[in-house]
C-alpha cells in the first residue's frame, strides 16, 4: 500500500467515489443516484489525465470509470491505475453504453479484467445496483486498508521492542561508570571466546589490571575524584585497543580486564604495555603515590592454547598471579604469567 493510504487512520476510512466520464449529464445523473447515501462522498473528474492524481487527492476508495474517452481509452486508463503505486489497490468498476457492451460485450470484460478492472456495468445503471456494488468494492477495500495499518502498526510495535530490548541489552552489559563493559558481560565474553579458541587451536590472551594506590587517590580526592579517575583510565585502557575483536571490560573496583582473542604471550604484552603507557599518558597528578606522581597501572598477562576439559579460570589465575608480581616488583609495569594447572 502507498505511503499517501498509510497516513490514513482507521476512523478516518470513508466511501470516496471518484467518477471519471467526459459527459457531464452522465456525472450528474450518478451525483443525485448517490446523495441520498449519507456515507458516500462523491467527486467527479471531466479530465482522464487528471484522474490519477484526484484519485489520490481524494482518498477514493472506488473509481467508477467511462469505457470511452475522447483523449484516452479506457481500457489504457486502467493499466495506468494499476502501474501507479498510489492508485494500484483502488477498485475500478468501468461504465459502457448499450450500444458499447453490445459490440463485443464478452471480450471488452476478458480484457477489462485482465488490466486489473474489477466489475463492469452498463451505465446509467440502476441506482441500487450502482450503490450495492460500490458498497462492496469500498468496504473490501477499507477492510484491506484496515488489515495493512494494523499489520504496520504490529510490525512497528515489533520494531520499537526489539530496539527497546537491544538497548536494554547492551545497558545491562555496560558498567554504570566507565561505559565500557561490565564483569558479567567480561564472564560470558571470556567462555565464548574459550571455547571459540578451543575450536580453532588458537592462543587467547588475558590481561589483568589494577589502579596502583587507588585506595589513597580516592581518599585523598574524594569518591568523585575517585570516579572521574577511573572513567579517565577506562577511556585511556580503551584507546591502546585496536582490534574490534579485543575486549575491555571493568573486572571490579579498580581493577580492570582485557581479552584479546587470537593472540599469543608475546602478543598480549605488547598490549598491555600499550596500555601501561596510555595511561601514564593521561598525566593524572596523583600526589599519595609512592611510585610516581602520576596514576599508573600494573599489569599481570597470561595466555594460553585451550585444551578439552580446561576452564578459563586457569587463565584468570594466571593473570591474577602476575599482577600480584608486578605489584610486589614495584608497580607501575608489566608481568607475564605462565599457566601451570591446565586440569578441568
Amino acid at each position: 500500500m502507498s505511503d499517501t493510504r498509510s497516513k490514513l487512520s482507521l476512523e478516518n476510512h470513508k466511501i470516496t467515489v471518484l467518477l471519471i466520464d467526459d459527459q457531464a449529464m452522465i456525472a450528474e445523473a450518478v451525483r443525485r443516484a448517490l446523495s441520498s447515501e449519507k456515507d458516500i462522498e462523491f467527486h467527479y473528474c471531466q479530465d482522464p489525465t487528471k484522474g490519477i492524481k484526484l484519485a489520490t487527492e481524494i482518498n477514493a476508495t472506488v473509481i467508477l470509470q467511462d469505457l470511452v474517452m475522447p483523449d484516452i481509452d479506457g481500457l489504457m486508463m486502467v493499466r495506468y491505475f494499476r502501474v501507479n503505486k498510489d492508485t494500484a489497490q483502488i477498485p475500478i468498476i468501468l461504465l459502457s453504453t448499450k450500444d458499447e457492451a453490445s459490440k463485443d460485450e464478452a471480450s471488452i470484460k476478458s480484457k477489462a479484467f485482465s488490466l486489473g478492472a474489477n466489475d463492469y456495468m452498463v451505465k446509467l445503471p440502476d441506482k441500487i445496483e450502482m450503490i450495492a456494488r460500490v458498497r462492496y468494492h469500498s468496504q473490501a477495500y477499507i477492510n484491506q486498508l484496515q488489515k495493512d495499518e494494523a499489520f504496520r502498526a504490529l510490525e512497528e510495535s515489533k520494531a520499537k521492542l526489539a530496539e527497546a530490548n537491544r538497548t536494554l541489552q547492551k545497558l545491562s552489559s555496560l558498567d554504570g561508570l566507565t561505559g565500557i563493559a561490565n564483569r558479567r558481560n567480561f564472564d560470558e565474553t571470556l567462555n565464548k571466546e574459550w571455547n571459540r579458541a578451543m575450536r580453532s587451536e588458537k592462543s587467547i590472551g588475558l590481561l589483568m589490571l589494577d589502579i596502583d594506590f587507588f585506595k589513597l587517590y580516592n581518599d585523598h580526592h574524594g569518591h568523585q575524584g575517585g570516579d572521574d579517575c577511573l572513567k579517565k583510565v577506562a577511556k585511556g585502557l580503551d584507546s591502546a585497543i585496536h582490534r574490534e575483536t579485543d575486549f575491555l571490560a571493568r573486572y571490579g573496583g579498580e581493577e580492570f580486564s582485557g581479552i584479546l582473542p587470537d593472540t599469543d604471550l608475546n602478543g598480549s604484552v605488547k598490549v598491555a604495555e600499550e596500555m601501561r603507557l596510555a595511561i601514564k599518558d593521561l598525566r593524572i597528578e596523583h600526589a599519595k603515590s609512592t611510585v610516581s606522581d602520576l596514576v599508573s597501572v600494573s599489569i599481570g598477562v597470561s595466555a594460553i592454547i585451550p585444551q578439552q576439559g580446561t576452564d578459563p579460570k586457569i587463565l584468570i589465575g594466571a593473570a591474577d598471579q602476575a599482577l600480584y608480581k608486578a605489584k610486589e616488583d614495584g608497580r607501575d609495569r608489566v608481568k607475564s604469567g605462565l599457566v601451570t594447572d591446565v586440569s578441568s
